[in-house]
């Protein structure tokens, strides 16, 4: 448990891996009872079965929970930094372009002079 008794991101996920790997341990479980020579117990099927399908809910759950708050998070949504960039760079070529026509002005001016 994180601070205040929740739960990270990275906590349910490891969560989830545990929830996996059980599952993958659920299904031998099975396999080696259907394989058992007297034949398989019922019971045990039905338990291992059982536990595997809400296992396998689980896991699906919390993977979609932290699908969508993955897709939600946007650390720089609100932030300013990228409309300040953007002003920059439009206050950069506006000096440019105000030089580009300083200078096509000086050189009206100088063909003026000049004739």
């Amino acid at each position: 448990m994180g601070p205040h008794g929740q739960t990270t991101s990275l906590q349910r996920l490891l969560l989830v891996e545990k929830r996996i790997v059980r599952v993958v341990e659920l299904a031998g479980s099975v396999m080696d009872e259907l394989a058992n020579s007297t034949g398989p117990r019922t019971d045990i099927l039905t338990t291992h079965c059982r536990e595997f399908m809400q296992s396998i809910k689980e896991i699906q759950t919390t993977l979609r929970e932290e699908i969508k708050s993955a897709c939600e998070y946007r650390p720089f949504e609100k932030c300013d930094y990228s409309a300040r960039i953007s002003n920059e760079i439009c206050c950069k070529k506006l000096e440019y372009i105000i030089e580009q026509l300083d200078g096509m002005q000086q050189s009206i001016d100088q063909c003026k002079d000049g004739i």
